[in-house]
């Protein structure tokens, strides 16, 4: 700061500064030269380090927490963690000599907390022996390992044509109310389902407090919220714990990651994070770029995501798997940050406003979405039945919309489009019923070896229904072998057929 600039403040911080500049360390002090919006304007601290955590003196005796996000010559923009109207110009700021760090470890396990690791639901304070840096660099090439192990979300749709991997990260992206949420939570239900020991962290970043408390209250009910961390920020609280969320709670997954340990962390959602950071960023003085956004709105992203990842056997092969959730506006993916994110990820779920409307749900468009880690990431079960079930959905949607323009159509167009106007019924799934292995191999194989395609379309989803039912009932072990995942043997295949034949037949027979 200037002796110009200097002369421009009140008499009192004046004084303030001069006091200060009598100290012998005046490193580690410095003076609020101007506060408002959540930034303080701090002359001084010259061994100040990016993101480090600052000690405000507030008023009535109280210390204000902040963390330094501007580093200039002479002056400092910190983000403050408390309201600006507990800090007044000429207050005393000290270094603490350390980042911002958060609490982690298996005693979060459960519990509903903010990005700072305060708990948010009544259970007491939470206990825990270690914390971790909320920023943290991402593992090298050498400390990972390529994704190849499943992490199965249950839904049919994502397993057999988008699998995800442990360690990988997959964007969930799509219009508001188009279903990106349910798809997320389902994927933490199915864990525990599964019971694949995977540890989810949901963060909401300024969501309704309405709507976290519903989602806490439906974990608690599936039973899910005993293997889950929530990391809570509402639309009313500051863009500074907005912006904090999904780094504290990617530094508590990382906690699981390091110790060999599986951990699946959902963002939801990152475009209200950029919105945070562009608000922190605006006010910090920054210039803006494109749409407003900071020059560096891409590295805030890649930087949190890469954090994402399989460790390697020597690190303990522990991961950690990313579900990042943008919000379009109109469908349109290429806009600034849905273009951002997809570049960072290893593929995107994209969900249509139109499929979502015309009741296929999830509203999952085949010929947007896509998984960069593929069958490497699937298990030998699913992957023995998922083969042509992508290609086939996207040739039935091109014909169907074909078909529109004409009557006359051959057989093997008419088969087609049938096959797909089943496929389609198949794979829609309510929320909260993730399918396993065996429901999904077996559903797939009856329907790609065509024992559905004299069913009425209205009753696939019934005849699909009463097939689970009849092998779950007469043939439970040979079900459960199936659900380890191997490529299903001649004689599960056998069982699967004619038991699909036996139900499709009295659907063909009673109903068609």
């Amino acid at each position: 700061m200037s002796e110009i600039s200097i002369k421009e403040l009140s008499a009192d911080i004046r004084k303030a500064i001069e006091n200060l500049k009598d100290q012998p360390e005046v490193k580690d002090v410095g003076v609020v030269t101007k506060v408002g919006d959540g930034i303080a304007w701090i002359y001084g601290l010259q061994e100040c380090g990016f993101n480090e955590l600052l000690e405000i003196e507030g008023i009535e005796g109280q210390v204000i927490s902040a963390f330094a996000l501007n580093l200039s010559e002479n002056e400092i923009g910190a983000v403050l963690l408390d309201s600006d109207l507990l800090v007044k110009a000429g207050a005393k700021v000290k270094l603490t000599g350390r980042s911002l760090d958060v609490p982690v470890g298996p005693e979060l396990v459960g519990r509903v907390v903010d990005p700072l690791g305060r708990p948010l639901d009544a259970k007491g304070p939470i206990k825990a022996k270690k914390t971790g840096a909320i920023e943290n660099p991402a593992p090298g090439v050498l400390d990972r390992k390529s994704v190849h192990e499943p992490l199965m979300t249950g839904i049919a749709a994502i397993d057999t044509m988008i699998p995800i991997g442990r360690g990988q990260r997959e964007l969930i992206i799509g219009d508001r109310q188009t279903g990106k949420t349910a798809v997320a939570i389902d994927t933490m239900i199915n864990q525990h389902r599964q019971n694949t020991g995977v540890i989810n962290i949901y963060v909401a970043v300024g969501q309704k407090s309405s709507k976290v408390a519903r989602l806490v209250e439906r974990l608690k009910r599936e039973g899910v919220m005993e293997q889950s961390i929530v990391v809570a920020t509402s639309a009313s609280d500051p863009a500074s714990l907005q912006y904090l969320a999904p780094y504290a709670g990617t530094a508590m997954g990382e906690y699981f990651r390091d110790n060999g340990q599986h951990a699946l962390i959902i963002h939801d959602d990152l475009s209200k994070h950029a919105n945070a950071y562009r608000q922190m960023s605006l006010l910090l003085r920054r210039p803006p770029g494109r749409e407003a956004f900071p020059g560096d709105v891409f590295y805030l992203h890649s930087r949190l995501l890469e954090r994402s990842a399989k460790l390697s056997d020597a690190k303990g092969a522990g991961s950690l798997t990313a579900l990042p959730i943008i919000e379009t506006q109109a469908g349109d993916i290429s806009a600034y940050i849905p273009t951002n994110v997809i570049s960072i990820t290893d593929g995107q779920i994209f969900l249509e406003t139109n499929l979502f409307y015309q009741g296929i749900r999830p509203a999952i468009a085949v010929g947007t979405s896509v998984s960069r880690v593929g069958g490497s990431a699937q298990t030998k079960a699913v992957k023995s039945v998922a083969g042509s079930l992508r290609l086939n959905l996207a040739q039935f949607r091109e014909l169907a919309a074909f078909a529109q323009f004409s009557t006359d159509l051959d057989a093997d167009t008419k088969h087609r489009i049938e096959r797909g106007q089943r496929l389609t019924e198949l794979l829609k799934q309510p929320q909260y019923s993730p399918y396993s292995v065996w429901e999904q191999t077996s559903l797939l194989l009856a329907a790609t070896e065509g024992l559905f395609d004299k069913v009425a379309v209205k009753d696939v989803r019934e005849a699909a229904k009463a097939v689970l039912s009849e092998l779950n009932r007469n043939h439970k072990k040979l079900m459960e072998k199936l659900n380890e995942g191997d490529k299903p043997d001649d004689k599960m295949k056998e069982t699967i057929l004619a038991a699909a034949k036996k139900i499709s037949k009295d659907y063909e027979e009673t109903k068609a």
